[in-house]
């Protein structure tokens, strides 16, 4: 009777300071750790992603996988797999083979009947519709077969969380970020902070950040972060806290309880909060400390180092950074490499806090404290040097952790994401250590973007949930999803440039690499590759960093170590090119590697949206010339050998060239323009079948968007949204995109594409203050042109009506 008492779900809430907590878990410590430091097992189901079963419905991995491998040695699957039910998908199907055959029909009909009155109309006209059907048929070949994947992350801890079980692997986790005006630093440490404390065992991942710009503030923050990570990680681990992200969680109002001390949570909220809001003064106050504190620093140097207005850290040293005033050797792009361990490796053995006391007004005898390693990161910057922005800093960081921890799973994140949920990174375990359907085989996992600070009806698309919750499942059913840049967890071996193990030994390769000078001119770097490629290892705690540890360091973070090597082109991150997560991913694929797209609820990593719409359209200014650059490069799809499905072939081929669409586009949108002029130009003659089978054509496509919003789960209001944005794009970033590429095919020059700036944080009563802000941005001036038109036309028509 007592224990059938104890697993009874309690429900009630507690008010308190503005908040309240749904209570829902039992009193036994369901959320905080056990007596091993570790998470109960079997207790943390979340989100089976399985999806309404009217749509979806269970299959065995091997229906859909092909080549799936049996090696699961009869243990519990990780993962289960999903497909459309038949009386959704046939149907689906159907419609896709009717559409096709109607449009040859068209095309067809189009021929017979040209227009010799307006033969250069007709001509414009027929190849715009030839590209519109061409581009449809890229785009939707790939989603004839849509599945979803769900991670269990019951089975995970059943078998990697028992007494007797294995241990879970080593994790390196990858923050990267640039300007701490443009990329609010309070997104920076929430980000730092949800990772510091997820539901990961502490001693088996480690924390990155790559501060790219080489800002002093950068670096204090993480100090202040790992000060305050000391309180807010064993509070997240006591009461079970979700999102484990400070600012996200004291914003929300209701918040789920999962913890085991339901009595102490009113005070220890109280409390952590006082002390975020502190922390919070001193992290906003930072750039104003640093300054004050030079000042002072170079004011009783009374002229020693006359000309140098150096920026001085807490502990007396001049910053090797980036300084305030810059100077030589320490302006942006111009500056010594650093690497500063902030927190070292923690034990293996759990380390509980202390009883509650004048001194401790939290109770953490029961709480493991352990932080994970965190390791602050700046490469250094030379002039004269193609130092490759993002990429080139995510090529530093992984040889980096090489020689620091070395986990055989790497996760990266923007600098404006958070952990939404504590086990995200566990999720893509599920799949990465699953050996069904060729797991060894997968290179990374893929999760979709999710934002904060969106306003109710999305106007500006920032969800972009016809591309995240359609086509990815699509891609599900191929080799996989593309890689895009923010949550998403690798193999090591992968980023590597080693191909799957069907294809051969990661020894024999590293070699063979090593031998033709391909990875660079560190030993000690090499000699770390071949244990970075065992999945089931832990992460490596570090030596002590003495001074040929830091020479190493040096040196793979030095501007010119990828010279004369492979990397930014068969290993690491892709070079020269906007879209470097796109083309990083196709690599992997060509190679024959497979990626998985999975979502979780709650999600598991969320991020902030461009701050207005004029952000937006940069935004969408770089992913479009990106993709340009990819197709007129050596990430060409026509191009990758066969290990490339067909389909992802198909796949890629349009992400790459679906910019192009705009010219055909523009010119449509611009052919009422005729109207003005007379009466007699007609596109095609006789013009009513012309326009009945325009109407058929248009509906057909109507109709499989329909199901398509079926299957995928999305609303109306989200595919309204996605059209209406895709026309805005397409008749103002796209044109520019197009220029841009072309001048750089003739010129040789690269696209500047602009860092998007992020919301900052505003009033409750001004939310959405700045999105709603319109700003004057020229990528409107042909959207402009095509209303001006087609205003003008309407209104020309009705005056000779």
């Amino acid at each position: 009777m007592a224990s059938a008492m104890s697993a009874a779900a309690v429900t009630r809430r507690t008010n308190t300071a503005g908040f309240r907590v749904e209570i829902t878990s039992n009193g036994a410590g369901g959320g905080g750790d056990g007596q091993d430091g570790r998470w109960p097992p079997a207790s943390r189901r979340v989100g089976d992603g399985g999806g309404r079963d009217d749509v979806w419905v269970s299959v065995d991995e091997a229906e859909v996988s092909s080549g799936a491998s049996g090696g699961g040695g009869g243990r519990p699957t990780l993962f289960r797999t999903y497909k459309v039910k038949g009386s959704i998908l046939h149907p689906y199907r159907f419609l896709i083979l009717a559409r096709l055959i109607a449009i040859i029909a068209f095309f067809a009909w189009r021929i017979r009947h040209k227009n010799r009155d307006g033969a250069w109309l007709w001509t414009m006209s027929m190849a715009g519709d030839v590209w519109f059907g061409f581009s449809w048929v890229l785009n939707q070949l790939p989603k004839l077969n849509p599945i979803k994947r769900a991670a269990d992350l019951a089975a995970l801890a059943d078998r990697y969380d028992g007494p007797s079980s294995g241990e879970l692997p080593g994790v390196d986790v990858f923050v990267t970020t640039v300007d701490p005006v443009d990329e609010p630093i309070l997104y920076t440490v929430n980000s730092i902070l949800s990772i510091l404390a997820a539901d990961y065992p502490v001693d088996r991942y480690a924390c990155y950040l790559s501060d790219d710009g080489g800002t002093l503030v950068h670096y204090e923050a993480m100090v202040e972060v790992a000060r305050f990570a000391g309180l807010w990680v064993p509070f997240c681990r006591k009461h079970g806290v979700e999102p484990r992200a400070p600012e996200s969680y004291f914003a929300r109002k209701t918040r789920a309880y999962k913890g085991g001390a339901a009595g102490e949570l009113v005070s220890d909220h109280r409390r952590v909060r006082r002390e975020y809001e502190e922390f919070k003064v001193r992290i906003d106050s930072l750039f104003t400390t640093i300054r004050k504190r030079s000042d002072a620093y170079n004011g009783a140097k009374n002229g020693k180092d006359a000309g140098e207005n150096a920026t001085w850290m807490a502990d007396g040293t001049r910053w090797p950074g980036t300084w305030f005033e810059p100077a030589e050797n320490h302006r942006r792009g111009q500056h010594a490499g650093i690497v500063q361990v902030i927190l070292n490796h923690p034990s293996c053995k759990p380390r509980f806090g202390l009883a509650a006391s004048v001194d401790n007004p939290l109770d953490l005898s029961g709480v493991d404290v352990r932080l994970p390693m965190l390791v602050y990161i700046s490469r250094e910057k030379r002039p004269g040097y193609n130092h490759q922005k993002k990429a080139g800093a995510m090529n530093a960081m992984l040889r980096a952790s090489a020689l620091l921890s070395n986990a055989p799973f790497i996760i990266n994140f923007d600098c404006d994401h958070y952990v939404n949920n504590s086990q995200a990174f566990r999720a893509p375990m599920c799949f990465m250590l699953d050996r069904r359907g060729g797991g060894d085989d997968g290179a990374f996992v893929q999760f979709p973007q999710r934002f904060d600070g969106v306003d109710p009806t999305d106007r500006y698309a920032n969800h972009n949930r016809v591309f995240f919750d359609g086509t990815k499942l699509s891609l599900n059913g191929l080799q996989g999803p593309s890689y895009l840049g923010t949550g998403t967890m690798f193999r090591r071996a992968a980023l590597y440039g080693v191909e799957p193990p069907r294809w051969g030994s990661a020894a024999s390769q590293i070699k063979a690499m090593d031998s033709a000078s391909k990875l660079g001119s560190s030993t000690s770097f090499v000699s770390t590759m071949l244990d970075g490629a065992d999945q089931e290892r832990s992460i490596t705690p570090p030596a002590v960093l003495d001074e040929s540890v830091a020479g190493d360091l040096a040196a793979v973070t030095a501007c010119g170590y990828d010279d004369g090597t492979s990397w930014g082109r068969d290993v690491g991150w892709v070079y020269n090119i906007a879209t470097e997560d796109v083309a990083t991913g196709f690599r992997m694929h060509r190679q024959g590697w497979r990626s998985v797209y999975t979502s979780m609820e709650p999600a598991a990593f969320r991020g902030t949206a461009p701050i207005n719409l004029t952000e937006r359209l940069y935004q969408i200014l770089r992913w479009s010339g990106g993709s340009l650059e990819m197709f007129f490069s050596h990430s060409n799809a026509l191009l990758a050998g066969r290990r490339l499905h067909p389909l992802q072939r198909v796949a890629y081929l349009n992400m790459s060239t679906y910019p192009i669409v705009t010219v055909f586009i523009f010119f449509y949108n611009l052919f009422p323009v005729m109207w003005l002029f007379s009466e007699q130009y007609y596109i095609q003659q006789p013009f009513g079948t012309y326009l009945l089978y325009l109407v058929g054509v248009i509906a057909m496509i109507h109709v499989i968007g329909m199901f398509e919003v079926k299957w995928s789960g999305i609303t109306l209001l989200d595919w309204c949204r996605n059209e209406q944005f895709y026309m805005i794009g397409a008749t103002g970033v796209y044109p520019t995109a197009v220029l841009y590429m072309a001048l750089k095919l003739f010129t040789g020059k690269g696209i500047h594409f602009r860092l998007t700036s992020k919301q900052t944080a505003a009033c409750p009563g001004e939310k959405f203050a700045d999105l709603y802000t319109v700003r004057w941005v020229p990528l409107l001036i042909p959207t402009i042109v095509v209303l001006a038109v087609n205003v003008g036309a309407v209104g020309v028509a009705n005056h000779v009506t």
